[in-house]
């Protein structure tokens, strides 16, 4: 068992839920580089339910290898999800932003079809 999702190269649809305790999500990015570089997710809101979960999803293209995607959510009172944050005991006012590790496998479908296995 394993926190690790595995998946196989090529396009990944990646998906999830935000809140914000201090105003309605906004914006919801995405970095597969520890956070040097952000990609907007597509934000699904209720408007009808401004302060419920909002969904989101983003495209992502995998590539062979051991990635940590990160996951950051802004409300509309400019509030960043941390990268860092205090630590306490018992774990509380945790908000850091949510780290995903992926590891994506070799392709090996062609090489089986070309070696007749």
């Amino acid at each position: 068992m394993s926190r690790t999702r595995v998946v196989r190269p090529g396009p990944v649809t990646l998906t999830g839920r935000a809140w914000s305790g201090h105003g309605p999500v906004t914006r919801v990015e995405i970095s597969e580089d520890g956070g040097a570089a952000w990609t907007d997710a597509v934000l699904d809101r209720d408007p009808a339910h401004p302060w419920a979960w909002s969904a989101w999803r983003a495209a992502w293209t995998a590539t062979p290898g051991l990635r940590h995607l990160t996951v950051r959510a802004t409300d509309a009172e400019g509030n960043v999800q941390p990268l860092t944050g205090p630590w306490n005991r018992g774990g509380f006012a945790n908000n850091l932003v949510q780290r995903v590790e992926v590891l994506c496998t070799p392709d090996t479908s062609a090489r089986e079809g070309a070696d007749g296995a």
